[in-house]
């Protein structure tokens, strides 16, 4: 059952990260006029290259035969989760990159090539550089084993968040205030940065 465990933990982290994620209003965009099977298709995608490419990053890192540096990089990768948790928590101060990124993935919608393959660039573009993109790097390093199970995991969080935004997102937004989604997803991050430090010492 110790397989489970990279999947459940990259699932658990990129689904509650996604929740109200500038990537889901993309989707909502593209859910009046396409069918949800096309919209998750290129979830799928996106998500298997983006995340993909940062798990298999991690992980290359953390087959690093050196133990010293192995730790040093798990312990480095812990304290990260600890920091973005509490980063929820603080006020937002500026929001132009968010904004950069919106306008990007924008562009991208409307360029005329097929409309999985569009949504697979721009959930790809969307998640470089994001908070999920580093955890996914972390997970890799963590877990340099298992990457193919931590890839899996991220997809069916990136997959199962989206879904949920195409069946019940406009309900969400207007039930669930973002404050209180940003600040479950840093709970859950301060959560696994813990259960990581205490399997690190332990």
């Amino acid at each position: 059952m110790n397989f489970l465990y990279p999947i459940l933990i990259a699932f658990l982290l990129v689904f509650i990260s996604e929740l109200g994620d500038k990537t889901q209003l993309l989707v909502l965009s593209f859910s009046s006029k396409l069918k949800a099977s096309t919209i998750l298709l290129g979830v799928a995608l996106g998500s298997l290259f983006s995340h993909g490419i940062a798990i298999l990053f991690g992980s290359s890192i953390g087959l690093l035969e050196n133990e010293l540096i192995h730790n040093i990089l798990q312990f480095i990768t812990y304290f990260s989760f600890i920091v973005f948790g509490i980063l929820s928590f603080l006020p937002e101060k500026d929001k132009r990159e968010d904004n950069r990124k919106n306008n990007i993935l924008m562009k991208l919608s409307k360029i005329g090539i097929g409309y999985i393959l569009i949504i697979a660039i721009s959930i790809a573009v969307g998640e470089l550089g994001d908070k999920t993109f580093l955890a996914s790097i972390g997970l890799g390093i963590s877990y340099p084993h298992q990457k193919l199970l931590l890839i899996i995991g991220a997809i069916l969080g990136m997959v199962l968040s989206d879904m949920i935004a195409i069946l019940f997102g406009r309900f969400l937004s207007s039930k669930i205030p973002e404050k209180t989604i940003s600040r479950l997803s840093g709970f859950l991050f301060i959560v696994f940065g813990i259960i990581g430090f205490i399997r690190l010492f332990i």
